[in-house]
């Protein structure tokens, strides 16, 4: 089981005031040429297919795509791979949020 990260700026204050908005997300992410946005993420399993609405930010990683979600002015993120903990830094960094998990 993977853990859940979030990138919030919650805890600023005031909090209120600090959300990361979707347009936020999908100016800075066309800045990174790793990054595409897509509107359903797909699930592939060995017997099932899920796809989930939403905004995502999909993270290319070698033969791996991680989702980033934006979802009520924050972004979400499960650590799968141990390559996603510096990258999740290095985006709450320059967004100006914080991490926390959950």
């Amino acid at each position: 089981m993977s853990e859940r990260y979030r990138i919030t700026r919650s805890f600023q204050e005031p909090a209120e005031a600090q959300e990361i908005t979707l347009e936020e997300c999908k100016q800075y992410f066309a800045a990174k040429p790793d990054f595409a946005y897509t509107s359903v993420y797909t699930v592939k399993g060995p017997g099932a297919t899920m796809s989930i609405d939403g905004d995502f930010f999909m993270w290319s990683y070698g033969e791996l795509e991680i989702p980033f979600r934006h979802y009520m002015g924050d972004l979400y993120v499960a650590v799968t791979n141990e390559a996603v903990v510096p990258k999740m830094v290095e985006i709450a960094s320059e967004l100006r949020a914080d991490l926390t998990e959950g």
